[in-house]
This record gives structure tokens, C-alpha cells and sequence, in this order.
């Protein structure tokens, strides 16, 4: 009997041995024709006429928020501003009414519509661009009569560019609109060293290339070294000047003269 149950296994084993070598592969086939979602960008948009239009940007791009409650356009069917200004056809758009969803005819209601409308400008302001150097790398000259000051000015306000003269902020206008500067207030260049001491009516001239420019010291205040206001856009020509304050590290002196 043991005999004859040996035998057994023996074939047994023989028979898996010999059984080919292929039999042990075995593959992973992928789902045919997989149901996924479907690009936004061409589905059939049906239209409240009942049309249906195809490729129509149908994502958050194109979203809208309507405009708010009681305002000209508030009942105005497609009608908004974009919920993602920066990824909008053509761009951020102005404030008014949006019609149809297009950027290129955001209006304000009450104007008309035209291919280069513009915003209009509140502010004045004057970009610096290359034709406004002046050969010594400078962008014009401040003149204070009052503190017997008559110093170059030069783009930036960094420490390289004041060990030079006047430092103009870069985000500011230089000509129309509010011109900001400032420099050290002690030292070699200590060029607004006494701009505290003026005194409202003092004299303040301004000279680029695009002209000379007459202004009258407005106010004189002690303010804290984060105060950014005179960096702001202004409808006023304007000069905005800014410096340090002697033994306060905290505070800064900011004098403000406006075109006579």
C-alpha cells in the first residue's frame, strides 16, 4: 500500500513539472473605452433662446459675479465682473457691465462702446522710461531754496543711489501726479538734513526733461516708518519728500509740497 501511494505522488509531481512554462503568465487588461468626465470646453451649452452653441468656455474662467443689489445693471442678464479676473478672456476688466461674457465689451452704463475703451484716469501719473535720463544717469534736479538744498535725482532708493543724490520712488510718478522721494538726513549726503525746518509756503522746484515745475510746502509731520501714504497716486502735482528722523529709528519726517 505505501508502495503503491508513492507511486502516485511521483506521477503526480511528473505531470505539474511538465506542464509548459506559459501557463503561469498572466496580463492585466485596462477597461475598454473608460467613461470620463468630459471637457467643459465642448459641451453643448443650450442658451436661453433655446439655441445651443458648442465649444463656449463654460469653467470658473469665464464666472461672473453679478453685480450688486440696486446698482444700474443689477437686472441686466450677463452682467458682472469676472470671479477669476486673472484668468479671464482679456484679462482683468474694468468695473461696469459685462455683456455677453466677453471682455473686450466691458462697459460702464451710459458710455458707448468702442474697440480702445479706456478707463478714465483719476490720477495723474508719469512713467519713467529711458528718453527721461539725462546723460549722468540722473532724472532731473530738486531745488529748496529755503535750506539752500540743489541736489540730482536718481531712480530708486536703495543705498547705492543715495550716496548719489535723491532717491525717487520707483512706484511713483515723476512728473505729473504725486512725486515721491528721499535721502539720508545726516552724513556726506545728508541732502534732507533740514527739510523739518520748512515752513508752510516754502518753495520747492522740480526739473526734468519734461519741464520746471514750481510747488509750495504744504505740510511738514513726523510720522512712523511704516507710513506709505505719500507713495499713493494723486490727482494734485505733487512732491512727497521723506526722511529719517535724528536718534528715532521708529519715525520719519515726511514734508508734502503741492504746484502753485
Amino acid at each position: 500500500m505505501r508502495k503503491t501511494m508513492m507511486a502516485i505522488l511521483t506521477l503526480c509531481l511528473s505531470t505539474t513539472l511538465a506542464l509548459p512554462s506559459s501557463a503561469l503568465d498572466y496580463t492585466i487588461d485596462a477597461p475598454g473605452d473608460p467613461e470620463y468626465g468630459k471637457p467643459t470646453s465642448i459641451e453643448v451649452v443650450h442658451t436661453a433662446d433655446g439655441g445651443a452653441k458648442k465649444n463656449e468656455d463654460v469653467s470658473k474662467n469665464a464666472a461672473m459675479i453679478p453685480p450688486g443689489f440696486g446698482t444700474p445693471s443689477a437686472d441686466t442678464r450677463g452682467t458682472g465682473t469676472y470671479l477669476t479676473p486673472d484668468l479671464a478672456p482679456g484679462g482683468a476688466p474694468v468695473p461696469g457691465a459685462v455683456i455677453n461674457g466677453s471682455g473686450s465689451a466691458v462697459i460702464t452704463p451710459g458710455t458707448q462702446i468702442t474697440s480702445d475703451s479706456r478707463p478714465p484716469a483719476s490720477t495723474g501719473f508719469t512713467q519713467v522710461t529711458d528718453d527721461l535720463y539725462y546723460s549722468g544717469g540722473h532724472l532731473g534736479t530738486l531745488k529748496i531754496p529755503a535750506i539752500d538744498l540743489s541736489v540730482k535725482i536718481y531712480e530708486g532708493t536703495g543705498s547705492s543711489t543715495l550716496k548719489k543724490g535723491v532717491g525717487h520712488f520707483e512706484e511713483t510718478s515723476i512728473w505729473d501726479g504725486n512725486v515721491a522721494l528721499a535721502t539720508h538726513n545726516r552724513g556726506v549726503n545728508d541732502h534732507f538734513g533740514e527739510i523739518h525746518t520748512l515752513e508752510i509756503g516754502d518753495k520747492v522746484t522740480l526739473t526734468t526733461k519734461l519741464g520746471t515745475r514750481t510747488y509750495k510746502v504744504v505740510s511738514v509731520e513726523k510720522v512712523n516708518e511704516n507710513d506709505t501714504s505719500g507713495l499713493s497716486p494723486s490727482s494734485n502735482d505733487q512732491v512727497t519728500m521723506y526722511t529719517c528722523v535724528r536718534n528715532q529709528r521708529d519715525n520719519r519726517w515726511k514734508v508734502v509740497a503741492v504746484a502753485a
